[in-house]
């Protein structure tokens, strides 16, 4: 992770995602397993605890070069040959997989975050929006006021004072929604479900370079889920081939110390001798049934893990589909609200409001221009927003960043 760790008004997203990796409980639970996994390939790799024993003669066994008071041993397993390394394998797999569970929890954490941060952005904006079509709408009042002044009719008053009031009522709730959505946000980086973050400045628009099929070509490589599914897959094969050298023996191998005094009678030929004893101990695998059974229990398990596999591919592939869809029609409105009906609009009202001040024009003809213009300046925002969660949503599914640059202008 990088960046600051603390959050102020110059934060970016970069900063966010950054703090987010850093505080993140669910994330650093996710590394934490990792981590337990990763130190269990060595245990599971290491021979077993050698066995040392020591028996005290309570009377003494008298043999040829004398009483023997007391015996020491040494004895270590050994497991067949290939067993360790298989066992490291599948704890290394096994590691591999809570690996790719804390990558895909970073790239699930990123992107609620970018869709929280994005929420946020919309509603900075919807608020700015609102705002200046009150401003907007308090100096048409104005212009109807002159021509109420002048002789003319109370209805353009009394309708936009009725449009201000319905405007006003719309940026409280905006407003109101800043709390819920800032607790949002927050919950992603562990802070205080009412910490106050600063309103999101420019927000650039994420500069795309992408190909869909090359996407596709992508996610069985990239998608965490489906590399942790790869890695069951693998440790299914590696538990096979473990299952199967059940049917060999484990052996051990040890040695005792006899200490042995000198013997009753003198001259007796290695009196006091102490004799040592080099033992060999072997498993008789003759349980063939219970063998078979963990081998056929393996092999179901690498079935599993296939077929699982396969589906979450297919689920993917699907869900990736979907998103490209909203990417793409998030791009089509953006640039239909922004480019054509925004500037439409806007004529639009410039025309409505020249005709009303000519007196050949009726106030609901401008009330309605401006509603308008209001709408598609908000479809405008809300396009560009939920561009930028498609975008997040598609990271998620290929598991890491799909952009090149962020050097485009954002949408005002």
């Amino acid at each position: 992770a990088h960046g600051s760790a603390t959050l102020g008004d110059e934060s970016t997203l970069s900063d966010y995602l950054a703090y987010g990796a850093l505080h993140n409980r669910g994330l650093e639970a996710a590394f934490n397993r990792w981590k337990a996994a990763l130190a269990r390939v060595a245990q599971d790799e290491a021979l077993p605890n050698p066995n040392f024993t020591f028996a005290y003669f309570l009377e003494s066994v008298e043999t040829r070069v004398g009483p023997q008071s007391y015996k020491l041993g040494v004895m270590q397993a050994y497991p067949w040959f290939g067993k360790r390394a298989l066992r490291g394998r599948v704890a290394g797999a096994d590691a591999d997989v809570a690996y790719r569970y804390y990558e895909a929890a970073r790239t699930r954490l990123f992107r609620k975050i970018k869709q929280a941060y994005y929420e946020y952005v919309y509603l900075y904006r919807a608020i700015a929006i609102t705002e200046d079509n009150i401003r907007l709408l308090t100096r048409l009042e104005g212009v109807a006021q002159s021509k109420l002044r002048a002789g003319g009719s109370q209805a353009g008053v009394i309708k936009a004072q009725v449009e201000l009031g319905r405007l006003d009522d719309r940026v409280r709730s905006l407003r109101e929604m800043r709390g819920p959505i800032m607790s949002r946000l927050n919950a992603g980086l562990n802070r205080a479900h009412d910490a106050l973050l600063p309103w999101p400045k420019d927000v650039p628009a994420t500069a795309l370079s992408i190909d869909d099929a090359e996407l596709f070509d992508r996610l069985p490589e990239t998608n965490p889920a489906l590399r942790a599914l790869d890695s069951l897959v693998e440790k299914s094969e590696q538990s096979i081939a473990l299952a199967k050298k059940a049917y060999y023996p484990d052996f051990k191998l040890g040695v005792d110390y006899v200490a042995t005094d000198d013997a009753l009678n003198p001259g007796v030929q290695d009196s006091g001798k102490d004799p040592i004893i080099a033992m060999v101990v072997i498993d008789i695998p003759i349980w063939r049934g219970v063998y078979k059974a963990g081998v056929s229990e393996a092999k179901h398990t690498l079935r599993a893990a296939e077929t699982s596999r396969a589906e979450r591919g297919n689920t993917l592939d699907a869900d990736l589909k979907l998103a490209l869809y909203r990417l793409r029609d998030a791009e089509r409105k953006l640039d239909l609200y922004r480019d054509t009906l925004v500037p439409q609009a806007r004529q639009a009202l410039n025309v409505s409001e020249e005709v009303y001040r000519t007196g050949k024009g009726d106030f609901l003809d401008l009330i309605d221009s401006e509603r308008l213009l209001l709408e598609f300046k908000l479809a405008s925002e809300r396009a560009f927003v939920d561009r930028e969660i498609a975008i997040a949503e598609i990271e998620e599914i290929i598991g890491g960043p799909i952009t090149k640059d962020t050097d485009k202008a954002g949408n005002e």
